[in-house]
């Protein structure tokens, strides 16, 4: 069926109480064809969407037909009949969090279910801790207002890999929407005791996990000034708690930004990536003059930081946080004598190649991975089966996503919250900022600039046309781009280096130089990662410029 008979067909089988929004649509064709051209497809993320009646929308009957595969899905495999479900602040994820317990018990799964917001690392963990055989986290991470998902986590309290993905996937296509889902009522499902409140001790068991990454404890004397927005997301809890027990005392939080609301009105895309999403802190911090101030997105997976210098403030990229991050841990575990024998970091295949050169000087082997957390969380169940964990010392992405030991297998924003306050501390006792000490590492390793250009393309055209650009940059790959000639080019589509395939390019440019192509998963844009690699002095967009220019053109 194309768009339009499927929009027919849905004014047909809803029931009359919720036909108002199709109506009001009826005249916009352009409307009912993003809503209806394809079906928001389960991956290795699960769902995520924009929230509305629609195949390509979020709402009762795609949530539900997902929740029925998963079902289904644990009956076929002979999983735990257990799940664990939370949610972060975004609107609809009460009710999406509702439908999915329900249908779940409907079907005879035993269902923990957080009556608070809760991180989605706190999931990942509670998945593990609970002996669940899957979880679900309702949120949308850090994507504008409009959009909220349905997040998937296997066994392992990591995402869902792309065997079990597309085994729920086979299943939910099975099922016609409408009729196959059984939906039950949550209140006498939790009534008779089939959906049941995630155990209270959840939460402290896992602030004691980030606590417990502490290397050294003692630096939080040193008076450290931070400010903290979680934007009006699930971290404020977790996040203060951890840092007071720490013996964080100088802790201010953003008052627009600290309580959840699913519209974030001051911070209509929480993205603490992006700059914007620091302006609100920026008003506070001009006054106060903190010397950290730090974001975490909505659900708390991601963190992103700047810190005070010589009077004004500095915004550390996802890669420099990740490289500092690397930098501390090595030389702390390596100065107490408790670096594993054969240690690892684990990083995506877009994030910087920094931290090869820091982790040389430790002995530390680093393992690229394709984009998405769910590829580190698998590496870390490999060694977890081979019982080599030990070895695991961090996993990140440049997207300001990091991960610290073996217990939460996602991104985890409140252990990286304690630790970057940790090391702000313990280098304030040395007289330094994160700045000073990023400086330290260009100094010794050389210095790396990275550049992320975000190319939106929406709706169904939309779609056609990244899948275009990429197909021709595959079938006339230029041979320079920006003034440098390209030397080579990985091809990781077809599967490359022992990783599954996907539709990713690498461009080498010379010299350290590189730019990578890749269309996200997760929003309607194509990525370009573009490095360069010079000295101290050199200024980071001036050498990407040209090279930025040409590919922006290229996509016109």
């Amino acid at each position: 069926m194309n768009a339009f008979e499927k929009y027919s067909l849905w004014l047909e089988r809803l029931p009359e109480a919720e036909k108002a929004e199709l109506r009001s649509i009826e005249n916009s064709p352009d409307e009912i064809t993003d809503r209806f051209y394809t079906d928001l497809v389960f991956g290795t993320g699960g769902l995520r969407g924009i929230v509305g009646l629609g195949t390509n929308r979020m709402n009762k009957y795609t949530v539900g037909s997902a929740a029925q595969g998963l079902a289904d899905w644990l009956y076929q495999t002979g999983g735990a009949k257990k799940v664990a479900i939370a949610r972060d602040s975004r609107n609809f994820s009460l009710e999406f969090s509702r439908i999915t317990a329900a249908v779940l018990a409907e079907n005879g799964i035993e269902v923990y279910f957080f009556n608070e917001i809760a991180p989605t690392p706190m999931l990942s963990f509670a998945v593990r801790y609970l002996g669940c055989g899957a979880g679900v986290m309702i949120t949308a991470s850090h994507n504008p207002r409009e959009y909220n998902g349905f997040k998937c986590y296997g066994p392992d309290g990591g995402q869902m890999t792309d065997k079990g993905a597309g085994e729920v996937l086979a299943l939910i296509e099975k099922n016609d929407l409408f009729t196959a889902v059984r939906h039950g009522d949550f209140d006498a499902l939790a009534a008779e005791g089939k959906i049941v409140p995630a155990p209270g001790d959840i939460f402290d068991a896992y602030i004691k996990n980030a606590v417990d990454m502490s290397l050294n404890p003692q630096a939080f004397s040193a008076g450290l000034r931070v400010l903290y927005t979680p934007l009006n997301g699930a971290g404020k809890i977790p996040v203060t708690t951890a840092l007071k027990m720490m013996g964080l005392e100088h802790l201010d939080i953003v008052p627009s930004q600290a309580e959840p609301d699913g519209q974030f009105p001051t911070c209509p895309y929480p993205n603490p990536e992006m700059r914007p999403a620091f302006d609100e802190a920026m008003k506070i911090a001009a006054k106060t003059r903190p010397e950290l101030v730090f974001a975490t997105d909505p659900d708390s997976d991601r963190l992103a930081c700047a810190v005070e210098r010589d009077g004004e403030y500095i915004f550390l990229t996802g890669n420099e946080v990740g490289s500092l991050f690397c930098n501390y841990l090595l030389s702390q575990l390596k100065e107490k004598g408790r670096l594993p024998e054969n240690p690892l970091i684990i990083k995506t295949i877009v994030s910087s190649h920094l931290p090869d050169r820091i982790c040389r000087q430790f002995g530390c082997q680093v393992l690229d991975v394709l984009t998405g957390f769910k590829y580190v969380a698998g590496e870390m169940l490999k060694m977890e089966n081979d019982g080599t964990i030990d070895r695991f010392i961090m996993g990140f992405e440049e997207s300001v996503g990091y991960l610290f030991g073996p217990n939460v297998r996602d991104k985890d924003a409140v252990a990286a919250s304690l630790l970057l306050c940790e090391m702000a501390s313990f280098y304030k006792l040395q007289s330094k900022t994160l700045a000073d000490v990023m400086d330290d590492i260009y100094r010794m390793h050389g210095r790396f600039f990275h550049k992320t250009l975000n190319l939106t393309f929406k709706g169904a055209e939309g779609k056609e046309t990244m899948a275009a650009i990429m197909d021709n940059l595959r079938r006339n790959t230029p041979s320079e781009i920006g003034g440098r000639k390209v030397l080579g080019v990985e091809d990781y589509l077809p599967g490359l280096r022992g990783l599954p395939p996907s539709n990713v390019l690498i461009f080498d440019l010379g010299e350290g130089y590189s730019a990578i192509a890749r269309p996200s998963g997760t929003e309607p844009k194509l990525k370009f990662y573009l490095t360069a690699v010079g000295d101290i002095s050199d200024d980071g967009e001036t050498l990407l410029a040209d090279i930025a220019a040409e590919l922006e053109a290229y996509c016109k």
